[in-house]
């Protein structure tokens, strides 16, 4: 006789201040969908609204706008008995059958994460099957705006989109999950990258599973400070992670950036990153390889 035990799957949704409808039609999505046993969402400003009808299958945790990461970090500690551990932002729909490819992935040995195909609102668009680093350390989402693909083949991934992706649990033990220093953009990057350091963990892109993401639900509102975290945050990553050649690019595109508005939040944007070099080069020189949680 065989016993099987039910694997058990959680998501975690961050919202800060998107509008209610927006939040709603990812939440109905999640649900719907079905996969997902446990959802939190972690109300990053006080003023999330979880209509009645869900307020009884999403567990609320409010927090004081401690940043992205730090609040992903507490949704995954919420979640931290699931066998898998989605993290998804308050402007994506999952779509029917969204989860069971991202699952049997995941079961695979060493993957850490696993990442869906994100498409535009006419499903007929890709905007992210992975992201990719440019000479000058700045992101950008691999196929953004290419038709959907025909071929639906999985393959591995270097740098995953922070939302929509699937974690393994011991992953984010390994890794210590986000840098909640970052506060705002580039978490996915960093947290891909330290995770490869250990030479185990895998990520793999699954374009079976389609998740919609509208952008900029939530961040649109703060034009400045999203550059500023954007700038700053490029240049951080840069240090921990890049070669020498991507920390001169990425300095020279900051210092070019001067000379065009908003000037003044470039110009903050430098200064932090340059303040907060000589940690992340100490935490590049200590960093021992991450330790990878045995199958």
């Amino acid at each position: 006789m065989h016993c099987t035990v039910p694997r058990v799957y959680a998501a975690v949704v961050v919202t800060y201040s998107a509008p209610a409808e927006v939040l709603d039609r990812c939440l109905r999505s999640i649900v719907e969908a079905g996969g997902i046993d446990h959802i939190v969402l972690v109300d990053n400003g006080g003023r999330a609204v979880v209509a009645e009808d869900l307020e009884g299958a999403v567990e609320v945790i409010a927090l004081d706008n401690p940043g992205y990461g730090a609040a992903a970090n507490r949704g995954f500690a919420a979640a931290a008995d699931a066998d898998g551990i989605a993290l998804l932002n308050d402007d994506v729909v999952v779509q029917r059958d969204w989860f069971q490819p991202l699952a049997d992935r995941l079961a695979a040995p060493y993957v850490g994460a696993v990442q869906p195909m994100l498409v535009g609102a006419d499903h007929g668009v890709v905007t992210s099957l992975g992201v990719r680093l440019d000479r000058f350390g700045a992101g950008s989402d691999i196929g953004d705006g290419d038709p959907v693909p025909a071929d639906r083949s999985p393959s591995e991934l270097h740098i995953f989109n922070g939302g929509a992706v699937v974690f393994d649990p011991r992953f984010l033990r390994v890794t210590g999950g986000f840098d909640e220093s970052l506060f705002l953009y580039y978490e996915d990057v960093d947290l891909a990258l330290r995770g490869r350091q250990g030479g185990r963990w895998r990520y793999l892109l699954v374009p079976e599973s389609v998740v919609e993401h509208r952008r900029g639900t939530s961040t649109s509102a703060d034009t400045e400070g999203t550059r500023f975290h954007q700038e700053r945050n490029r240049l951080w990553i840069a240090f921990r992670h890049g070669s020498p050649g991507t920390i001169l690019g990425a300095l020279w595109l900051s210092i070019r950036r001067l000379r065009h508005p908003p000037r003044s939040v470039h110009r903050r944007a430098l200064l932090a990153g340059l303040a907060g070099a000589p940690g992340r080069l100490v935490q590049r020189v200590r960093a021992p390889g991450t330790r990878t949680a045995r199958r």
